[in-house]
């Protein structure tokens, strides 16, 4: 059953209400409309009840009141108008869903920014979907020894409780060697809760808590974050982008053996720079585990100070997901044997298959599509669908920083193993990908993989599109490359050649932020880790139109016809 609430009629004279149900059991998806009259008009003279549903017999829609106007009946009052909509199925599944839109043609850069002092906007929210946010945690506690649960609230309100589901994995699980036999480590139980219905731009305090068996408690000390803006908001939004990180002991006692000398250096500055950014993706090779489960609990535990006070987003790389015959694009042995299974479970990302790690993340003023390199991009597969879906689906008045993520490089970049190759990119990574990026205009597309830092100009087809360095502005003519790798793994030589296209390149390790100041000004900024200091940058100011002009390769069908 679906609940709306109908504010502001005005002189409307009718409201639509579109359903959506979608049946996944039936493998078919409809729409119908119910149209209710806004006239002093008698029902038998107007069609109160409109429906275009083809359910195969299988469910029911009704909706109540089917006449919202009643003669003599102020504003004031319909504003409260509730209409319950109720769907009925024969053969229901729990994948059955409805989702209620109202009005038709509903345009939320109308919406005032609301806060927890506007009470009267009651769920479901018409101006601003709610946020929904995950904490996850590990335990000792199997769930027939303790409930997991997260107590949370608005800071310094009253705090309520929200379940968490519980998983773990065993050593069947892993593909291979290491992670399935001298590398094995049972990693706890993993606890996921989801804390929905958020205030936009709130602060929330939590902490996680178990109750016992026997009816005691067990609780965590408490955390707090601040909330996603609503999709669109006009704020000021500050993100970090990096990748291949990995971790280090502190005591420096892997001196002789330390493969990711550059973790802790970024680690402790995206730390102490902590209230100065809002969401944090690291874009692949995270642990480095490699098969040694152990060393994810250290480095869950060593960014644990920035995963618990801002969004930690993530993507897989090829420590993460490649193993032989597990599914894997690359026919490699770099995850260890782990072949996803942990970074899939310990990781929540808003995928709709976790063992397929491609995602869409909507924050504020920005829209993320990132992909996974580990499996097929290539046009024709099922990923490659997901990606133009993805980008397409962008509404960039409202969200015009369009960014496209995945770890390899499936754009541009001088590795020196690149240039070996002579490709300059993963085999066949941009052939297909590139028509998407100018198609739909993405601004900036970030990869990993490579351990260093390097800027490309904006580019279509090996070409600078813009001879400008450090400001631009007016059409999107082109996507701007970034390889940002340099999270803290030993770093990678750069090609001795120098191509054209290659703007700014640097050996050191560092991470990327930007900062969305309005839906025109974006910074871009790349820092070191070893001081936190700005070493390139450059900003992009546009209106909506540039993003709407014709350019090659990205122009609508147009007539001369009168």
């Amino acid at each position: 059953m679906g609940l709306i609430i109908i504010n502001k009629l005005g002189n409307m004279k009718r409201i639509i209400l579109i359903i959506m149900v979608t049946l996944l059991s039936l493998s078919s998806s409809v729409w119908g409309h119910i149209v209710i009259p806004y006239e002093d008009q008698p029902l038998s003279k107007i069609n109160i009840l409109k429906t275009q549903l083809d359910l195969q017999g299988t469910a029911t829609i009704s909706a109540q009141p089917l006449h919202l106007y009643q003669k003599g009946r102020v504003e004031a009052e319909l504003e409260a108008e509730w209409v319950t909509v109720t769907v009925k199925n024969s053969k229901p599944s729990n994948d059955d869903w409805v989702g209620v839109f109202s009005p038709g043609k509903f345009d939320s850069s109308s919406c005032p920014p609301k806060g927890p002092e506007d009470k009267e906007l009651e769920s479901p929210y018409i101006c601003s979907a709610p946020i929904k946010m995950t904490v996850t945690w590990t335990s000792g506690y199997n769930i027939d020894e303790a409930v997991p649960f997260v107590e949370w609230g608005l800071k310094g309100e009253t705090q309520q409780r929200s379940p968490a589901g519980t998983l773990t994995y065993d050593r069947n699980s892993m593909c291979g060697a290491p992670a399935r036999t001298v590398g094995w480590h049972h990693p706890g139980f993993i606890h996921t809760s989801f804390l929905k219905d958020l205030w936009p731009n709130s602060q929330y305090s939590y902490r996680m808590g178990h109750r016992l068996v026997n009816g005691s408690y067990v609780w965590s000390k408490s955390y707090s974050f601040k909330s996603s803006p609503y999709p669109g908001q006009d704020s000021l939004q500050r993100v970090i982008i990096m990748g291949d990180m990995g971790k280090a002991e502190r005591d420096g006692s892997n001196e002789y053996a330390n493969s990711q000398p550059g973790s802790l250096n970024t680690t402790d500055q995206l730390i102490k720079d902590l209230k100065n950014y809002d969401i944090l993706f690291h874009i692949g090779d995270m642990a480095y585990a490699d098969g040694y489960l152990s060393e994810w609990d250290q480095f869950i535990a060593q960014v644990s100070p920035i995963a618990s006070a801002v969004p930690y987003m993530v993507a897989s790389g090829n420590h993460e997901r490649d193993w032989p015959n597990s599914g894997s694009f690359w026919d490699t042995t770099d995850s260890g044997g782990e072949c996803g299974v942990p970074a899939e479970t310990l990781y929540y990302v808003p995928a709709d298959n976790r063992a397929k790690f491609w995602y869409s993340a909507d924050y504020g003023m920005f829209k993320f599509c990132v992909a996974d390199s580990e499996h097929d991009w290539r046009a024709g597969s099922e990923q490659y669908a997901w990606i133009e879906k993805c980008l397409a689906s962008a509404d960039r008045r409202k969200q015009p920083w369009l960014i496209f993520i995945a770890h390899r490089v499936l754009g541009y970049s001088s590795n020196y193993w690149y240039g070996q190759e002579g490709s300059f990119s993963e085999p066949e990574g941009r052939e297909d990908l590139q028509k998407l990026w100018q198609k739909y205009k993405v601004d900036i597309a970030f990869f990993g993989h490579v351990h260093n830092y390097e800027r490309i100009c904006p580019i279509y087809q090996n070409q600078c599109v813009n001879d400008e360095k450090s400001h631009f502005s007016g059409v999107v003519n082109g996507t701007i490359h970034v390889v940002t790798g340099g999270g803290g793994k030993s770093l990678a030589k750069f090609s001795s050649l120098s191509p054209v296209w290659s703007v700014y390149r640097d050996y050191d390790w560092g991470f990327v932020k930007l900062t969305a100041f309005n839906h025109s000004s974006l910074l871009f900024e790349y820092k070191k880790s070893r001081d936190g200091e700005v070493y390139d940058s450059f900003t992009v100011y546009r209106e909506y139109k540039d993003v709407l002009a014709c350019v090659h390769d990205s122009c609508e069908p147009t007539t001369l016809a009168n």
